[in-house]
């Protein structure tokens, strides 16, 4: 009998210890210093999600690139006000460039997904944030593509500090009639002017303001809207790597 009783504790407090584990496990992974960092499988790669130690902090998704080629930009992806990083990875984008031996990264701006929101009302406030976001991510020379709102962020930073930059993709962005033609003759980064041949309202306006970039090119996407990488994913992808294997 007293032999009975002393398992059934020892069942009893092993089972206590169990359910202590369990919960204290996340706690302790909690404080470990790659905080929110996560990852899972999808389609061909791992996700890997997070947030930088920006202030605010900032959620960011990657897929992980395989072999790089020598002398190959980064790409930072910037989204629209109706979509958030998760837009360039539903659409393949990530995937396809760390395909190519790329590193790709799309962040979610402030309020929009799940980065919390954030009071930036100056253009030097924006440009900031996006100075500490490639710290953060220890990016050196990125691409920057920019869609529509996004502009309010890019192009700050495109002419204050254009030289970080190792291009610049600009879709139909916001903005562009901010700024003087002269501010835009004394930016140097190679661009690649994007838009879809159905945007009649923000495209064109872009255009007449982007074109004045010295190391500009344009690509027009037939058959397409404002949101043109969503219309012709494809053409947007040729477009997009075309450019990306040119730089040097």
């Amino acid at each position: 009998m007293l032999l009975a009783r002393s398992r059934l504790w020892l069942l009893l407090l092993g089972a206590l210890l169990t359910v202590l584990l369990y919960l204290l496990f996340p706690a302790a992974r909690r404080s470990r210093p790659d905080e929110g960092k996560r990852g899972w499988r999808v389609g061909n790669g791992t996700v890997l999600t997070g947030m930088t130690a920006s202030d605010p902090p900032v959620f960011y998704r990657e897929v992980p690139a395989g072999a790089a080629g020598p002398g190959r930009p980064q790409v930072l992806f910037l989204h629209g006000q109706a979509f958030t990083s998760k837009t360039w990875e539903t659409l393949g984008t990530l995937a396809l460039l760390a395909e190519e031996g790329y590193r790709a990264v799309a962040i979610d701006l402030p309020g929009y997904g799940d980065s919390p929101p954030a009071h930036m009302v100056t253009a030097e406030g924006r440009r900031n944030f996006l100075d500490r976001v490639l710290q953060d991510l220890s990016m050196q020379r990125p691409v920057l593509v920019s869609p529509s709102m996004s502009g309010r962020f890019a192009l700050p930073f495109l002419l204050a500090q254009g030289d970080r930059l190792a291009g610049f993709v600009p879709i139909a962005p916001v903005g562009t009639k901010d700024y003087t033609a002269e501010q835009y003759q004394r930016v140097q980064t190679p661009t690649l002017i994007l838009y879809g041949d159905r945007d009649k309202r923000l495209a064109p306006q872009a255009l007449q303001n982007l074109q004045h970039l010295p190391e500009h090119r344009v690509a027009v996407l037939p058959g397409a809207g404002h949101a043109c990488y969503l219309d012709k994913p494809e053409d947007f992808h040729r477009a997009l790597l075309r450019f990306l294997s040119q730089l040097k």
